[in-house]
């Protein structure tokens, strides 16, 4: 039971693979399997290690086994320039999810639209709490993308304060969701929205947040902003929490726009 608790400790959130078959493992490997993790990867990694990826449930870790079979390390390994190996491998050994069937469901949705409605436009999703500071900055960062082709669906979630479901409905119920959106960020304050939030919400309206909620995290996000979007190829790219400036014009698709808000000097 203590080795699985240290090893639960270091688990990495990644994503599944198909199972890797072997005849044998080395007894390191074999004694995680006697404890319910199963090995689904194997690749040669630094220093004549052998790295494994190993699944317990829905959750993914990386080992390394020494050349001799007989010991095996946990944790980060990180290399004589300060590179984090772990995030080398990971992103070489374990395919991301194609979220194809979450973006289907993010296209019906029901979100603020703002920005260019030409039919050939970028569209960013953006998942985003009426009270997340985050959010707001992003909104900032990008309304010089939207001036030159860029559409961006906001979609409500809420659990980052009480006020901010009655937040959310405050916008997406009024006759003008857009105008009541961007009054929630012209008067953003103090880690505040700006829109006063309404005190009655209906019960089909929390059952429309819980399935935002749901849907974000089916992302493999539980934060916000949660941004996604198609890149040039064709695929989705999820990325949770402010951008860089810099990384704006290969998310959005769009040439670097100046912006001189102060505010948004710390993500240049």
């Amino acid at each position: 039971m203590m080795l699985k608790r240290i090893l639960l400790s270091s688990l990495l959130f990644l994503y599944v693979l198909p199972t890797y078959a072997a005849s044998t493992y080395p007894a390191p490997i074999e004694l995680l399997m006697k404890n319910g993790f199963t090995p689904v990867r194997s690749f040669s990694a630094k220093s004549k290690l052998t790295g494994y990826v190993i699944r317990h449930g829905q959750q993914y870790m990386i080992v390394y086994v020494t050349p001799d079979g007989q010991s095996m390390l946990t944790g980060e390994m990180i290399d004589e320039n300060g590179n984090n190996l772990n995030t080398t491998y990971a992103e070489k050994y374990v395919p991301k999810p194609k979220f194809s069937q979450e973006f289907k469901q993010l296209e019906q949705i029901n979100a603020v639209h703002e920005g260019s409605s030409k039919k050939n436009s970028h569209i960013l999703y953006v998942f985003f709490d009426p009270n997340c500071v985050f959010c707001h900055l992003l909104w900032k960062a990008v309304q010089p993308y939207e001036k030159v082709g860029l559409e961006v669906r906001w979609v409500p979630v809420a659990f980052l304060k009480s006020s901010s479901i009655g937040r959310a409905a405050a916008i997406m119920t009024a006759p003008d969701p857009l105008a009541a959106f961007r009054e929630n960020e012209s008067n953003y304050a103090n880690d505040n929205g700006g829109i006063t939030p309404l005190s009655h919400i209906s019960a089909q309206f929390r059952t429309t947040i819980a399935n935002n909620n749901q849907l974000m995290n089916a992302f493999r996000s539980n934060g916000t902003p949660t941004l996604v979007w198609k890149d040039e190829k064709g695929h989705i790219q999820v990325l949770s929490g402010m951008p860089s400036l810099s990384d704006l014009p290969k998310i959005t698709n769009l040439p670097m726009q100046a912006n001189h808000d102060p505010e948004l000097n710390r993500f240049n």
